[in-house]
C-alpha cells in the first residue's frame, strides 16, 4: 500500500479524489497500477458492437419475464439493439422448451402453402414495442417442408448429448421453390405491417452454424438454400440488408467457399453471377474447464476464434469495408448447458470476462483493419426455471445478473475512442496465445462524446480464484475544462449484484414480494460512491481507487 500511496502523489499540482471505502483499505495488500487517459488522442470512433443479443428460445421474449428483460435491453439504446433467435420458422405451437422454439408460420394442406404470422408478429411485436429490432434468422425448416420431418421436435435436457437436437428442423426443403415463397412471403408481410422504412434496418440471414449438424444437408445445399431465401428476401424488399453465414467458429473452407460463392459464383435461385452480402457474419466461442478446483476460463480460444475471422474475412478486397457481425460471441458455446465448468455464469466472472473480452474484439478489428459492426452475446433468459440455476442468461426469473450491468456500462460510452496505457493491462499478443493465466489483466476502455468522458475498468483473470485487489491510480490528461461531475459505478460482490444478495438471503426459490424488491434493487447498476464535483488542473485530473479482482468500474465525468 505504500508503494500505492507514493506512486500516485508524485505528479505535482494534480487533483486527487480518492474513492476507497474502509472495508476494502482493511481487505488486505494490494498491488498498483497505473492507467493514463488521454481525452486530446482520438483513436476513432467507439462502436457499440456490444448492442446485439440472442437467444435459441424465441418463445420467452413475449413472456413475463422475457418481456421485462426486451425491454431493459432496449432502454440501453433505443432502435439500436438487435435480437437474434433460432427458430423463427420452426414448426409447432409456440410452446418453449430448452434449445427449442416454434412459430407454426408454415404448414400445408393437400400440398398447399398456408402461412400463419401470429407467433411470429408477437415475437416481433415485443422487440419493437421495447426498442428492439430482429435479427432475422431465416430458420428453421417446418416440418411439412423438411426431406426428413420425424422425428421433428427434440427432447433435449442438459443431461443429454448436444447431438440429440438435430431432428427434422436442421434438414434442406423437399422444394426450394416452396421455401422460397414461405421467405417471400414472411419479408412481404413485414412489410406491410411494419413499413418498408423499418424493416429495412433488420439484418436478414440464413439458418445458424451451417458448417456442422444444425445443418444436415451439403455445403453446396446450403448455399442452394440460401441463394433462395436471399433472393425471396430482396424481391419482397429490395433494399433489406442481407448477408451470413453465421458459422460456427470462424468457418474455415466452408467460410470461404461461401465467400467464393458470393462474390463470383453461380446464383442457384437467379443463374447470375454472386449473390448480395451486406454483411459478414460467423460465431466465437470460449472455453472454459474445471480444474483444481475452480473454473478457468478460455479467453485465448475466443479471441483467436474472432483473429481467424478477421484474417479469412480481410483477405478479400472486395469486403474490405463490408460490416461484420459476430453473430454468437460468448464464453462457451451452449447456453442451456450445464456443469461444473459453466459456474461463472451468475457472478462476477463473468462480467468481468465480457469487459476484457469486448475491449479486445475492437483490437483485433483494428488489427486486421476490418469494419466491426456488432459481437452478439448470446444469453438471454429462461422462463419458469429455479432462481440463478446455472444457464448462461442476462437475468434470472425477472431478476438481472451482474453481466447485464456490464452492458449497461458500454451504453454509456459512446463517441470517440480514446489513447489510454496501463502498466497492468495484458497484451492482445499474450491473450491471444495463453490468455490471462499469469499476472491480472487490469485495463481500461475510454470514450469522450462532446461534454461526457468516460473509462471503463476492468480486473480480469482467467481463473476464478481469489486475488489481490488493484490500487489504480487514474491520470486524465488533455482535459477541456475546469470543473466536472464524476459519478463511479461499480459491479463487484457487493455492487450491481443481485447473486450476491440472493445467496446472503439464503438462496430462497420463493422469495417475498419485499426480497424480490430487494433483488430487483441489488441488481440495477450501483454507484460506488455519490457523485462528486472533482477539478482539473491545467488539463489534468487523477482518481485513485481499489479494484478487486473480477470488479469493473465506470467513471463518467461530465461538465
Amino acid at each position: 500500500m505504500r508503494r500505492f500511496w507514493s506512486s500516485i502523489s508524485r505528479p505535482a499540482g494534480l487533483s486527487l479524489l480518492f474513492l476507497l471505502s474502509p472495508q476494502v483499505i482493511a481487505a488486505g495488500e494490494s498491488f498498483p497500477v497505473s492507467i493514463r487517459v488521454d481525452a486530446a488522442k482520438a483513436t476513432g470512433e467507439l462502436k457499440p458492437i456490444w448492442r446485439f443479443f440472442g437467444a435459441d428460445e424465441p418463445n420467452y421474449a413475449y413472456m413475463k419475464n422475457g418481456r421485462k428483460l426486451v425491454g431493459e435491453l432496449g432502454e440501453m439504446a433505443p432502435k439500436r439493439v438487435f435480437f437474434r433467435a433460432h427458430n423463427l420458422l420452426t414448426s409447432g405451437d409456440g410452446t418453449p422448451a430448452l434449445k427449442w422454439g416454434s412459430t407454426g408460420a408454415y404448414r400445408e394442406e393437400q400440398g398447399k402453402p398456408i402461412y400463419d404470422w401470429t407467433i411470429l408478429d408477437r415475437i416481433f411485436d415485443t422487440y419493437l414495442e421495447r426498442g428492439v429490432r430482429p435479427y432475422a434468422q431465416i430458420g428453421f425448416m417446418p416440418k411439412d417442408l423438411s426431406i426428413k420431418p420425424e422425428p421433428y421436435q427434440h427432447k433435449w435436457t442438459p443431461r443429454a448429448r448436444y447431438e440429440e437436437i438435430y431432428t427434422g428442423w436442421a434438414y434442406p426443403p423437399k422444394d426450394y421453390e416452396k421455401w422460397a415463397e414461405l421467405v417471400f412471403q414472411w419479408v412481404k408481410h413485414c412489410v406491410e405491417k411494419y413499413g418498408r422504412a423499418e424493416v429495412e434496418t433488420w439484418f436478414w440471414e440464413v439458418w445458424n452454424e451451417p458448417n456442422i449438424g444444425y445443418w444436415r444437408g451439403t455445403p453446396e445445399e446450403f448455399r442452394k438454400l440460401h441463394d433462395y431465401a436471399i433472393d425471396a428476401v430482396r424481391r419482397a424488399l429490395p433494399t433489406a440488408k442481407v448477408g451470413g453465414p453465421d458459422t460456427a467458429g470462424s468457418g474455415g473452407r466452408f467460410m470461404r467457399a461461401f465467400l467464393d460463392h458470393c462474390l463470383r459464383g453461380t446464383n442457384h435461385a437467379t443463374g447470375k453471377v454472386g449473390t448480395p452480402l451486406d454483411f459478414v457474419a460467423f460465431h466465437a466461442k470460449g472455453a472454459p474447464v474445471y480444474t483444481n478446483g475452480h473454473v478457468r476460463m478460455g479467453i485465448a480460444n475466443h479471441l483467436r476464434t474472432i483473429d481467424d475471422g478477421f484474417q479469412i474475412i480481410a483477405s478479400y478486397p472486395e469486403l474490405k469495408d463490408k460490416p461484420i457481425v459476430i453473430g454468437e460471441s460468448d464464453p462457451e458455446g451452449c447456453a442451456a448447458c450445464q456443469g461444473p465448468q459453466l459456474a461463472y455464469r451468475n457472478g462476477t466472472m463473468y462480467s468481468s470476462y465480457t469487459a476484457a473480452s469486448f475491449a479486445r474484439k475492437h483490437d483485433l478489428a483494428e488489427k486486421h483493419g476490418v469494419n466491426l459492426e456488432g459481437a452478439l452475446t448470446w444469453a438471454f433468459e429462461f422462463e419458469d426455471q429455479p432462481y440463478f440455476a446455472g444457464f448462461r442468461s442476462l437475468a434470472s426469473n425477472g431478476i438481472d445478473k451482474p453481466v447485464l450491468n456490464v452492458f449497461r456500462m458500454f451504453s454509456r460510452t459512446t463517441g470517440k475512442r480514446l489513447s489510454v496505457q496501463s502498466d497492468n493491462a495484458a497484451s492482445l499478443e499474450d491473450i491471444l496465445r495463453q490468455g490471462v493465466r499469469g499476472k491480472a489483466d487490469v485495463a481500461a476502455l475510454a470514450s469522450l462524446d462532446t461534454n461526457r468522458l468516460c473509462v471503463l475498468i476492468w480486473h480480469y483473470h482467467d481463473d476464478d480464484v481469489a486475488g489481490p485487489d488493484a490500487a489504480v491510480a487514474l491520470t486524465l490528461e488533455g482535459l477541456g475544462f475546469d470543473k466536472a461531475t464524476l459519478q463511479h459505478f461499480r459491479i463487484d460482490q457487493g455492487h450491481s449484484n443481485a447473486f450476491t444478495a440472493w445467496t446472503k438471503m439464503g438462496s430462497p426459490q420463493n422469495p417475498t414480494a419485499e426480497q424480490y424488491a430487494q433483488l430487483e434493487k441489488a441488481g440495477r447498476l450501483a454507484a460506488l460512491e455519490p457523485s462528486k464535483t472533482v477539478q482539473a488542473e491545467k488539463g489534468r485530473m487523477s482518481v485513485a481507487f481499489e479494484l478487486p479482482r473480477q470488479a469493473v468500474s465506470l467513471l463518467v465525468l461530465s461538465w
